[in-house]
């Protein structure tokens, strides 16, 4: 008989620290939600950010003040790849689109992955990367 995979549930605090007036914990983020929490953080962290751990992070926000152009949505794209590989190993990425929007100054990015360890459909977290002081 093969091995099942095993289901795990993955939990994180959110960002805004809302309490659970129910019970006055703080209100968890939960699986999925987590995860695209995680993902969206590495990606805006830079390196040197995270006390005792100075290579976590990506370096996405110094290739925003590059030329608007497909040389530094290439650079980007594999900056985004290769730290959600390096630093997210409960997921593994189908797919990162990196689109420049010259109109508006900024970059529009769509990262696909799946969820290893539970159930659930692909997923997809899209936002923008704008470059700001």
């Amino acid at each position: 008989m093969p091995a099942e995979r095993v289901s795990k549930g993955f939990k994180d605090i959110s960002a805004s620290f809302q309490i659970n007036p129910l019970n006055d914990d703080l209100i968890p983020l939960m699986n999925a939600t987590a995860i695209a929490r995680s993902v969206r953080n590495l990606v805006f962290t830079s390196p040197g950010d995270v006390p005792f751990n100075p290579v976590l992070g990506s370096r996405v926000s110094e290739l925003l003040f590059e030329p608007m152009d497909n040389i530094t949505s290439i650079a980007l794209k594999e900056e985004i790849e290769d730290t959600i590989k390096n630093f997210e190993p409960r997921v593994k990425l189908e797919e990162v689109q990196v689109t420049p929007d010259f109109d508006e100054n900024q970059y529009d990015i769509i990262i696909k992955y799946i969820i290893i360890g539970i159930d659930v459909d692909p997923q997809q977290l899209s936002f923008a990367l704008v470059p700001t002081r």
